[in-house]
């Protein structure tokens, strides 16, 4: 199957690529419509079964969804910041503008907590 200069690589079926379609193609030549020994119908041009994971690493391969994981993971990585910062701005420090790591954060948000409920028993 080629593609012709305004038609995009998407538009082939799972990732399919040319050489596959090809292949395909001559085997669709090669099989015949009668029932082999020991089958009782015809036989199926569809993909061999392939296993869970094998159907799985084939999805993860393509383009497309290695594109979308990459959007949520950005989205994922961009709201644990805003948290942070969000956490950051509740704690006392000095200077108040003070840059911390993520750890130092947590740290520092426990000993704050402790601090508060040492002051709430006394």
């Amino acid at each position: 199957m080629m593609l012709s200069p305004d038609q995009a690589d998407s538009d082939l079926g799972w990732g399919q690529s040319d050489a596959e379609s090809v292949l395909n193609d001559l085997k669709v030549g090669c099989l015949s419509d009668e029932p082999m020994e020991g089958e009782g119908k015809t036989r199926s041009l569809a993909q061999p079964n392939l296993s869970r994971e094998e159907k799985r690493r084939r999805r993860r391969a393509t383009a497309k969804y290695r594109s979308a994981h990459a959007t949520r993971e950005r989205i994922r990585v961009e709201a644990f910041n805003v948290a942070f910062a969000e956490l950051r701005k509740l704690l006392p420090t000095l200077p108040p503008d003070k840059k911390l790591s993520k750890i130092e954060i947590l740290r520092l948000a426990i000993c704050y907590i402790s601090y508060l409920n040492h002051v709430l028993d006394v």
